[in-house]
């Protein structure tokens, strides 16, 4: 449903939760020294992020995309005169409407950032959320002070929170490592609907491959296929209010459409930390301490699930995408790597509550054989077929070239 409000906020646990050593313990769990693996020279990746490959001089291959990400999308005077380029468009094409683009909101720094730069460049954005109903209250309090100043309207679709804990939870027992791809498929799903809804043609996307990087497939893979075959296997609640995106709504929406999807923070000299101190002093934005932590459920995912889970780092990608664009050190993103990622031992037993898990439960499935995609029907191998249709899409900006490079490739990288 379409709605403006922040979603449930359940209250936390009642039980008295365990120690964080205690857990780790019962997990088995140590965290690896960066000594301990065959890393870059350039950034922090390190021999256990899939298909890395080293050159002669130990430079690894995701080094080498950034590389070629550095020189399609410059930055400086040519990268400003680009911008300018793609705003003038979306004015042309949004003449006569109430909005001109769309932008997804979630209460952080990227997108807070995205709705300053569409205003600074003339533009009429909506921004929309969607609300998976585990949005931190900073988070829905961050978007209220940057909406509220710049007159922005929101555009809002929130989940049934039974519906879509179940969904989690369906994941969660599915063996795979890829849980929170409902949230990336739902807000997907949520901009391609405020952008037919208000026969918008533009989404601004306020990623940066410089500040985050590009997550390798082995990693995280996500379809609307592979959500539907999941949730079929180990889901007990019907998906009625879950705005899932099958390869029919995907090609209504880029194809038939032809809705545009635009990073214009490629096109920027995009600082993170200058940008956050910014909003704070502007706005009065809130830091809610870490890259993807302004969703509760998001902030379980990488801060305590993954790493214990199958020992991925999803620091890793930030920390070497500034090192590659000069923001940070080598030396100082490896200093960062060497202590586990610290989490709320109390958002734990939240998860396990909204969940429905006993400990017992909650400890096998953590301890359970990790699946991959792979085990479950998605459109990766249609996707592959169509690389080449799939080429034009890139190039007409009707998809992003991370997902022409990542999603149609056999390769894992």
């Amino acid at each position: 449903m379409n709605s403006t409000h922040s979603g449930v906020q359940p209250e936390r646990s009642r039980l008295a939760p365990i120690s964080q050593q205690s857990l780790d313990a019962k997990l088995g769990f140590t965290w690896p020294a960066p000594e301990s693996r065959k890393r870059c020279q350039r950034c922090v990746y390190d021999e256990a992020t899939p298909a890395i490959t080293f050159d002669e001089n130990g430079i690894c291959n995701y080094c080498k995309v950034h590389d070629e990400f550095e020189r399609e999308y410059p930055t400086g005077e040519e990268g400003e005169r680009r911008l300018r380029e793609i705003a003038d468009k979306i004015k042309i094409a949004g003449r006569g409407k109430k909005y001109d683009c769309i932008i997804g909101v979630s209460g952080g720094c990227d997108s807070s950032y995205m709705l300053v730069k569409a205003k600074e460049l003339g533009l009429r954005p909506l921004a929309a959320h969607f609300d998976n109903t585990w949005n931190s209250a900073i988070a829905t309090e961050n978007i209220r002070r940057m909406l509220k100043p710049l007159e922005i309207d929101l555009f809002t679709i929130v989940v049934n929170n039974r519906e879509y804990d179940d969904l989690y939870a369906s994941f969660f027992r599915s063996g795979v490592t890829d849980l929170e791809i409902p949230t990336d498929i739902g807000l997907a799903a949520t901009l391609y609907q405020a952008a037919e809804k208000y026969g918008i043609q533009y989404v601004l996307e306020g990623h940066s491959f410089r500040t985050e990087g590009i997550a390798p497939l082995g990693w995280t893979y996500m379809d609307g296929k592979y959500i539907q075959s999941v949730h079929a296997q180990f889901g007990t609640q019907p998906l009625k209010t879950y705005p899932n995106m099958l390869f029919f709504d995907f090609m209504k929406w880029t194809v038939f459409r032809r809705i545009r999807k635009i990073r214009p923070l490629y096109y920027i000299d995009y600082h993170k930390e200058n940008a956050k101190k910014m909003l704070a002093e502007k706005y009065g934005w809130q830091w809610y301490g870490g890259h993807h932590l302004e969703n509760r459920f998001t902030a379980f995912y990488h801060s305590f699930y993954l790493p214990r889970r199958n020992g991925s780092d999803t620091r890793l990608l930030g920390f070497a995408a500034m090192v590659r664009s000069g923001q940070m050190t080598r030396e100082e993103g490896i200093e960062q790597i060497r202590k586990a990622p610290e989490f709320d031992i109390e958002l734990v037993e939240l998860v396990k509550k909204r969940l429905k898990f006993s400990d017992e439960e909650f400890i096998r499935l953590m301890k359970a054989p990790v699946k991959s995609y792979r085990d479950y029907k998605t459109y990766k191998p249609l996707f592959e077929r169509l690389r080449p249709f799939f080429w034009m899409l890139y190039r007409l900006d009707l998809v992003p070239k991370s997902f022409y490079q990542k999603y149609t490739s056999k390769s894992e990288v």
